[in-house]
């Protein structure tokens, strides 16, 4: 059973949610907090699998709780909702190491989907949405790895490393697999490996993780 921590500040809108997810006989409502501070209190006393997080919300915003929640450990996932795709909330929640992104308009089987994804610890982002995020990489300054990222990198072989950079780089899965001729299942494997080794919560976390370190650079054919 999947446990699931609503974070928003509007009643409505988390009725709905509530009523949406409790249709499904593997999600359950496990709580509901009206602003952030209460989600981190009900996020420690609670410890959900996945908390869907609102970015906009009193007292403590979402972000903010993002950071707080998910620096007690690996779990749980945040799953972040928001109005607007190019929000500007985004790349800072998963800098804050938020594990996805959905737009509160979403259908509520992508948002179902959606929760299933984070829980299982695969990052949820769209298309659009991993592009605007490696444009803001582009502009950042990634710090030099120190001796303990180095020791973390230290354990990933030569295959995983390829693995890392594709990741980084937005690719798929099934796209890695193509790239490196291999089948799907074992990139799965490489990047399970790859997450357990550098001690990070899911792929997205990856990405951040290799752009932060200066692993991997943007691709000027990209046209940024």
């Amino acid at each position: 059973m999947i446990r699931v921590l609503l974070a928003d500040d509007e009643e409505l809108m988390r009725g709905g949610l509530r009523m949406m997810l409790q249709t499904q006989p593997d999600i359950t409502v496990a709580g509901e907090a009206s602003d952030g501070a209460r989600a981190v209190r009900m996020a420690r006393d609670l410890a959900p699998d996945v908390v869907l997080m609102d970015v906009r919300m009193p007292i403590m915003d979402g972000v903010t709780a993002t950071r707080e929640i998910t620096a007690r450990g690996p779990r749980p996932h945040v799953l972040v909702l928001t109005t607007f795709e190019l929000d500007e909330y985004v790349f800072a929640a998963v800098r804050a190491g938020a594990s996805g992104f959905l737009l509160k308009r979403s259908p509520p089987e992508r948002l179902i989907e959606g929760v299933r994804t984070v829980a299982a610890g695969e990052g949820l982002l769209g298309p659009s949405v991993t592009r605007r995020l490696l444009d803001e990489f582009a502009r950042t300054s990634p710090a030099p790895p120190d001796a303990h990222t180095r020791r973390r990198l230290d354990r990933l072989t030569d295959r995983e490393r390829q693995v890392l950079l594709l990741v980084a780089r937005g690719l798929s899965n099934g796209e890695i697999s193509r790239a490196l001729h291999v089948g799907e299942a074992t990139t799965k494997t490489h990047v399970k490996r790859i997450l357990a080794k550098l001690d990070l919560r899911d792929r997205i976390q990856a990405v951040v993780f290799a752009y932060d370190h200066g692993l991997v650079r943007p691709d000027p054919s990209r046209g940024d």
